[in-house]
C-alpha cells in the first residue's frame, strides 16, 4: 500500500488495528492498516526499580509510560500521513507475563508491581509444583500469591482480584477483568480441553490457601479466560482519555483479549501450530515450543503455557536475556563518541555484532555471564553480571562480542536440552526481537547454540507490539478461522524469511564454550554470595 491518499483515508476512516506492548524497557505502540501493514509507530523507555529487594515498576511510570508511547505514535501518523488519530478499528494491549498486581474490593493495588524477575518465591513455587504435580515457576503470579499467604503478608486479607500487567491495562481501558488464555496460562495452569483454568488444580489450590488459614477464594480472585478472537470489551469514555489526554480518541473501539509477550511472540513469528516454535529475545529470553501432546513428567526448566488459542506450550524461559548486552553497546557507543566517532547507536550495535562473526568459535576461551537478576534454570537467586578469563584467553573485540552474544543465549540452551530428551521435534524455530535486526549475526549464532536452523522474518524487530496488533485484527475480522490458519492464509503468506542453518564449526566451538560456561557456573555463584 503505497498511495499516501490511500494510507491518510485508511487511518481517518478507523480501518486500523492497534497494538501496544509494555516489555520490560520499553513499550511499544504499532498502527497496522488492513493487510497487517505497520503505518506508525511509537515508543517510550522505562526501567524497573529494585525496591525493598524487590523488582517492580511504580505505578505512575505505567501510565505516563502508556501515554508517552501513544502520544509519539500520534506524531508519527501525523508526520508521515498528514492525519490525526482519531478513531481505531481495533486495539489490543500486551506485556510482560506473570508477576503479581493484587487489588481489594474497592480496586485499590494492595501492594507495589511485583514483575516476573523476582526470584523471592521458591518456597511457594516448590510447594506448589510438589503438591499439584505441576511445574510451578517462581515467577508466576500463583507463586506469588502462595507465597504473599506463606510470608502472612497483611494484604492478603484484602485481596480481591490479581491479574497481570496486561490484564490491568485492559481492565483500566474497557472495565473488563479478563486474560487472554496465553497470559492466563503464567497465572495459572490452563486445561487445553476447556481452555479455562485446571479445575482440578484450582481445588488443589484451593485446599492450600485454606490449609495456611487465608480466607481466599481463588477461582473468584483470577481474571476471566478469553482466547484469541473473542470479544474482550471496548474503550471506554474513561480508557480513551487515559490513552489520550487530548481527548482526540473517541470511545467504542473493541479490543481482543489482552495478552503476555509470550504469546504476542509466537503470533509475530508465526509460530502457533504444533510442531511450530520460536526464541524471544529482549529483558528475557525464552523459547516456545507448541506440543503435539502434553510431555511425560513435571520439568523444573519447562513452563507449560499455551498459545492465544489454547494449545499447549512448552516454555524454556531464561530471566536474562539482552540486557546486558544492550549495557556493553551503551558503553562502546559512549566511547566511540568520545574519540569522535559515529555515536549512533544503531550503527555501533552493527558494528559491534558483525564483529562477533570474526571471533573464534569457541570464543577464544572468554566467559561473560549476563545475569542482572536471579535465574532458577541455574539455581540462582540473584545475578551478577561477569566477564571472565583465563590468562592464556584471546581477548579481541571479535571474541568479546561473541562471547556477549553466546551469553545471552547460554541459559536457554541448557534449558532446551531437556526439550530434546523429551523428544519434542519442530519444523522450524523462528525468533524474533531487536538483537535479530541486524542480519545474519544473533541468528547464525543461535542457530548454532541450538543446533537447528533459525529463520527471522521482517518483523522480527517489531515483535510483540506488532503481534498484539494483528491479534486486534483477528479478533474485528471475527475470529471464525482458526488462529493458525488466519496467521498462514492472511497475515505471513508470502513473508519474507531468511533461514540460518548451524554452521558445524560454530557449533563445536559452542559446545566447547557452553561446557566451560556451565563450569563457571560456581565463579557465578561465588560472585552472588561475594558482592552484596
Amino acid at each position: 500500500m503505497t498511495d499516501s491518499t490511500t494510507v491518510a483515508s485508511i487511518i481517518s476512516s478507523g480501518q486500523t488495528s492497534l497494538g501496544i506492548e509494555l516489555g520490560s524497557t520499553n513499550i511499544k505502540a504499532c498502527l497496522i492498516g488492513p493487510d497487517h501493514e505497520v503505518l506508525a509507530s511509537g515508543s517510550h523507555a522505562w526501567e524497573n526499580q529494585f525496591h525493598d529487594r524487590l523488582w517492580t515498576y511504580a505505578d505512575a511510570d505505567i501510565w505516563s509510560g502508556l501515554q508517552g508511547a501513544y502520544g509519539t505514535l500520534i506524531a508519527d501518523v501525523r508526520e508521515r500521513h498528514g492525519v490525526d488519530l482519531t478513531s481505531i478499528g481495533a486495539i489490543g494491549v500486551s506485556a510482560m507475563m506473570h508477576g503479581y498486581l493484587a487489588f481489594d474490593a474497592e480496586d485499590r493495588l494492595l501492594t507495589p508491581f511485583r514483575t516476573w524477575r523476582n526470584t523471592n518465591t521458591a518456597t511457594a513455587a516448590s510447594a506448589l509444583t510438589t503438591e499439584l504435580g505441576f511445574n510451578f515457576p517462581q515467577r508466576w503470579s500463583a507463586s506469588h500469591l502462595y507465597q504473599a499467604i506463606l510470608d502472612h503478608e497483611p494484604h492478603v486479607k484484602n485481596v480481591s482480584f490479581i491479574t497481570t500487567l496486561a490484564g490491568y491495562v485492559h481492565w483500566k481501558l474497557t472495565g473488563a477483568k479478563v486474560l487472554g488464555v496465553g497470559d492466563a496460562s503464567g497465572m495459572f495452569p490452563i486445561d487445553p480441553a476447556t481452555r479455562d483454568y485446571d479445575s482440578a488444580m484450582l481445588e488443589g489450590f484451593q485446599s492450600l490457601v485454606t490449609g495456611q488459614g487465608a480466607d481466599l477464594s481463588v477461582s473468584a480472585v483470577l481474571p476471566q479466560v478469553l482466547v484469541a478472537g473473542q470479544d474482550a470489551g471496548s474503550l471506554t469514555d474513561s480508557g480513551a482519555a487515559l490513552l489520550d489526554p487530548s481527548g482526540a480518541l473517541q470511545p467504542g473501539t473493541p479490543l481482543c483479549p489482552p495478552e503476555g509477550d509470550a504469546g504476542t511472540g509466537m503470533v509475530a513469528t508465526n509460530a502457533v501450530a504444533p510442531r511450530t516454535g520460536n526464541i524471544s529475545a529482549g529483558t528475557s529470553i525464552f523459547a516456545m515450543a507448541v506440543l503435539e501432546q502434553p510431555l511425560d513428567a513435571v520439568h523444573d526448566e519447562l513452563d507449560i503455557v499455551t498459545t492465544p488459542a489454547g494449545d499447549l506450550v512448552a516454555m524454556v524461559h531464561c530471566n536474562n536475556g539482552a540486557s546486558e548486552l544492550g549495557t556493553w553497546a551503551s558503553v562502546f557507543t559512549e566511547f566511540a563518541g568520545a574519540v569522535g566517532g559515529s555515536s549512533d547507536p544503531d550503527a555501533v550495535f552493527g558494528a559491534l555484532f558483525n564483529a562477533a562473526l570474526e571471533g573464534d568459535a569457541d570464543g577464544g576461551g572468554l566467559l561473560a555471564y549476563n545475569y542482572l537478576s536471579g535465574e532458577p534454570i541455574t539455581g540462582l537467586e540473584e545475578g551478577r553480571p561477569l566477564v571472565v578469563r583465563t590468562p592464556g584467553s584471546r581477548l579481541t573485540l571479535a571474541n568479546f562480542m561473541r562471547t556477549q552474544l553466546y551469553a545471552a543465549f547460554g541459559t536457554l540452551s541448557l534449558g532446551m536440552r531437556v526439550l530434546h530428551d523429551e523428544g519434542v521435534e519442530l519444523d522450524s524455530m523462528f525468533a524474533h526481537g531487536g538483537m535479530f535486526r541486524t542480519a545474519g549475526v544473533a541468528q547464525r549464532l543461535l542457530a548454532a547454540a541450538i543446533d537447528t536452523p533459525v529463520t527471522v522474518g521482517e518483523t522480527a524487530g517489531e515483535g510483540g507490539a506488532w503481534g498484539i496488533a494483528v491479534l486486534a485484527k483477528f479478533t474485528r475480522s471475527g475470529g471464525e478461522a482458526g488462529l493458525a490458519d488466519y496467521l498462514a492464509h492472511e497475515v505471513f503468506a508470502g513473508a519474507d524469511v531468511t533461514v540460518a542453518s548451524p554452521d558445524p564449526a560454530d557449533v563445536e566451538g559452542y559446545a566447547s564454550w557452553l561446557a566451560q560456561y556451565e563450569a563457571g557456573l560456581a565463579i557465578e555463584t561465588a560472585a552472588v554470595s561475594a558482592l552484596r
